[in-house]
């Protein structure tokens, strides 16, 4: 349905909906990674004191089956399409720009992350100063910022969203094509140039962005679900092909950092899917429960995705150090904990997201507050990616942690809030879609 507010003249003002099975699919996502995790980190403390991390889950025989239908990272992508496309749209109708744009996606993703890397900081800085072994900080360091990679590839494709959305309003199937090809030209160097296989981190996820926009216009391609079938069969048969042929490898984890060509065919295939069960979805999440479980997770999704993972290696370490029982990875016991393991997180994830979910909300100024100049926001961005790359190409480090901290707080100074533009301004008549006055909902994708 669809949602009325108030226009400042008093008549109701129709604001468009959500998109209810993107919603959803974004939810599924989530959560599918969440628990993934809870079945990947297994710390090893050996004898002579040294501790490990195991992937338990990826030493399994049938993992890389498994993660072939359900690394679903190339979802996300297209989901990010779809609704960052028509984000992009209605701002632009409202007469913003695309600084505009790029000012409330990075203040959305950015002032998060600059809290976890903040407070990660201090508890780690604080542990050595306890006297944990530097090894066990270090190895808390890079498990934990894991979840930093897909901040750093999304925030890139977003940032390109307004460029890449106006090559696709003039030539769809070429830019799509540009970027494959790109994709391709990495791939095929990255042996002679190993740094250049990380410009797929751009290349690669703005084109499976690009399926998103095909799916929000449709293209005038009502495609049959005999059609979508076929696509996502030859979407896995490509990508069978590809791996019969030693091109890449069948773990569709190993594909992900930094991610490859095998990505772009399973994004294809998972377009499809999402295409084809969206009426399903739809209906599924038109249920009440459902409908408020997927409106409470949305709103506080990045703060549940930055924090799980260093939640989870936080209390795995400090369950080594009391000497908690650990049963071999693998093992029966093993797994019959994972759900204790994802309940206990879950816990901690509560307070979190008490404490910090608010910093997701769009952060607003009055009515008429101006947009921040282009220098600023593109300054913010290159203040961002500094220390983003650093930790691509050099690992992440306890001192790039304070370091990331500092320059995501002073990218969001730069940012400042996002102005709010009222019906009245939205265009010369006055009779553009009005918006909620402040303070805004949560999601900047609505």
């Amino acid at each position: 349905m669809r949602v009325r507010q108030q226009r400042e003249g008093g008549g109701p003002a129709i604001v468009p909906e959500r998109d209810l099975a993107i919603d959803l699919a974004r939810f599924f996502c989530l959560a599918l990674v969440v628990v993934g995790h809870t079945m990947m980190v297994s710390p090893v403390l050996h004898p002579d004191g040294t501790v490990t991390t195991e992937n338990t889950l990826g030493l399994q025989r049938w993992f890389g089956a498994v993660i072939w239908v359900l690394q679903v990272m190339p979802l996300f992508f297209v989901a990010g399409g779809i609704t960052g496309l028509q984000s992009w749209r209605r701002l632009r109708a409202r007469g913003g720009n695309a600084f505009d744009f790029m000012q409330a996606r990075m203040l959305r993703l950015i002032r998060p992350a600059a809290v976890l890397l903040a407070c990660m900081y201090t508890g780690l800085w604080a542990a050595r100063l306890a006297g944990v072994d530097p090894q066990v900080v270090q190895l808390l360091v890079t498990g934990a910022g894991m979840p930093l990679w897909f901040l750093a590839a999304y925030l890139a494709a977003q940032l390109n969203l307004p460029l890449l959305a106006a090559l696709h309003s003039r030539a769809p199937w070429l830019t799509l094509t540009g970027l494959a090809s790109l994709v391709v030209a990495v791939d095929c160097l990255r042996g002679v140039l190993p740094l250049l296989a990380y410009a797929n981190m751009i290349f690669l996820w703005c084109a499976v962005q690009q399926l998103g926009f095909i799916i929000a216009d449709n293209l005038r391609l009502p495609l049959r679900r005999s059609a979508l079938v076929g696509i996502i069969a030859g979407g896995n048969l490509g990508l069978g092909v590809l791996v019969l042929l030693g091109l890449y490898p069948g773990n569709m984890l190993v594909n992900l950092n930094p991610p490859n060509l095998s990505l772009l065919f399973l994004g294809i295939s998972q377009a499809a899917a999402l295409k084809l069960f969206r009426p399903g979805l739809s209906r599924l999440a038109s249920a009440g429960w459902v409908r408020r479980l997927v409106a409470v997770a949305g709103r506080r999704s990045m703060t549940i995705y930055l924090w799980h993972l260093p939640l989870l290696a936080a209390m795995s370490g400090l369950l080594l150090l009391t000497g908690f029982p650990q049963p071999a990875g693998g093992s029966a016991a093993w797994w019959w904990g994972r759900p204790l393991v994802l309940l206990a997180v879950t816990a901690l994830l509560l307070p979190v997201l008490a404490l910090f979910g608010r910093l997701e909300e769009r952060p607003t100024a009055s009515a008429h507050a101006r947009s921040r100049p282009a220098a600023a926001v593109v300054t913010a961005a290159v203040v961002v990616f500094i220390p983003v790359s650093d930790a691509a190409l050099n690992g992440l480090t306890l001192g790039l942690l304070g370091g990331g901290a500092a320059c995501f707080a002073l990218a969001a100074l730069l940012l400042g809030r996002v102005p709010v533009r009222t019906a009245a301004d939205a265009l010369p008549d006055g009779s553009g879609p009005a918006l909620p006055r402040p303070p805004l909902s949560a999601n900047v994708e609505p």
